[in-house]
């Protein structure tokens, strides 16, 4: 939010006669999406006056939406699937992050009309390891990512900016990691799927960046034997909370981290922008999304 409309919101509550902002959650389709609890929370537990919506647009409809949102009273929006990639090519700035991820979740349109397109996915994930696992050092070994897909992306550009001297990499389709290793940068070794299990030795830092293990969807087959008990494994599926995977690497004596906190911790910022104050990551949070 820009900080003539930020300075509105006084003590929780917006001056009379202010514009109240409007932000929401776009994708097709939409019902899934947990954003409008989350930030719902916030609002209420802050006493903004704003309100967060779903907003299900089909892809050929996305920018005639995009652009009119602002003139309905949208100070931004988050974006998901599977409009991530496209808003890329409609936003007038676009963050280095973005597009070297080459995707965007959190879009602000600012007061001189043009939009402002951010991902805060990598901020998220990170922000969940080091408040779920504060004794955590991604300096200490490599890390071994699973996937090589948006999330992945994600994932892999906030590890290398957090320090992680190795990044292993794996996914079902090869030219999908290879991929990441152009962008990215010689500190990304590609393992063959077929390579999976030894992919994890030595390993301080494991992600299961793929929806394997998900309710409802295939399982994350893999064997753990290879992996150290000391490495901190962590799940970016959060249905079920505490996945298979999970369970596995804590039978082996590792520290685990859902996936949950990182979907709290990238909503973070978009709130900031939109409604004028940062809002916290808590344990009231956690509860009232997993409600």
């Amino acid at each position: 939010m820009d900080d003539s409309a930020a300075s509105k919101v006084v003590e929780g509550r917006t001056r009379p006669g202010a514009q109240v902002p409007l932000a929401g959650v776009m994708g097709w389709p939409v019902a899934h999406s947990r954003s409008p609890v989350l930030h719902g929370h916030w609002l209420q537990r802050h006493g903004v006056a704003g309100h967060y919506v779903p907003l299900a647009v089909r892809p050929e409809h996305l920018a005639q939406v995009l652009h009119a949102l602002p003139r309905a009273g949208f100070v931004g929006v988050n974006v998901t699937i599977p409009h991530k990639e496209a808003v890329l090519a409609l936003a007038d700035v676009v963050t280095d992050r973005a597009a070297l991820i080459g995707a965007a979740n959190t879009l602000t349109f600012r007061p001189d009309g043009t939009i402002h397109a951010d991902n805060t996915d990598g901020h998220g994930f990170i922000a969940n390891l080091m408040q779920q696992a504060p004794g955590w050092r991604p300096a200490s070994g490599p890390a071994a990512v699973i996937g090589a897909g948006g999330a992945a992306r994600a994932v892999v550009a906030a590890l290398l900016d957090s320090g992680v001297p190795e990044l292993r990499i794996a996914n079902r389709t090869r030219a999908r990691a290879e991929r990441i290793r152009e962008d990215f940068g010689a500190r990304v070794i590609v393992h063959d799927w077929s390579q999976l299990d030894e992919m994890l030795e030595g390993a301080t830092t494991v992600v299961n960046s793929t929806s394997m293990g998900m309710k409802g969807g295939p399982p994350l087959d893999l064997s753990l034997d290879a992996l150290s008990p000391g490495a901190l494994v962590t799940d970016l599926v959060y249905t079920p909370l505490d996945t298979d995977f999970l369970r596995a690497a804590r039978a082996r004596g590792c520290a685990t981290v859902d996936g949950l906190g990182m979907l709290l911790h990238q909503a973070a910022p978009g709130f900031e922008r939109w409604f004028g104050l940062r809002p916290e990551v808590d344990e009231a949070l956690r509860a009232a999304v997993l409600g």
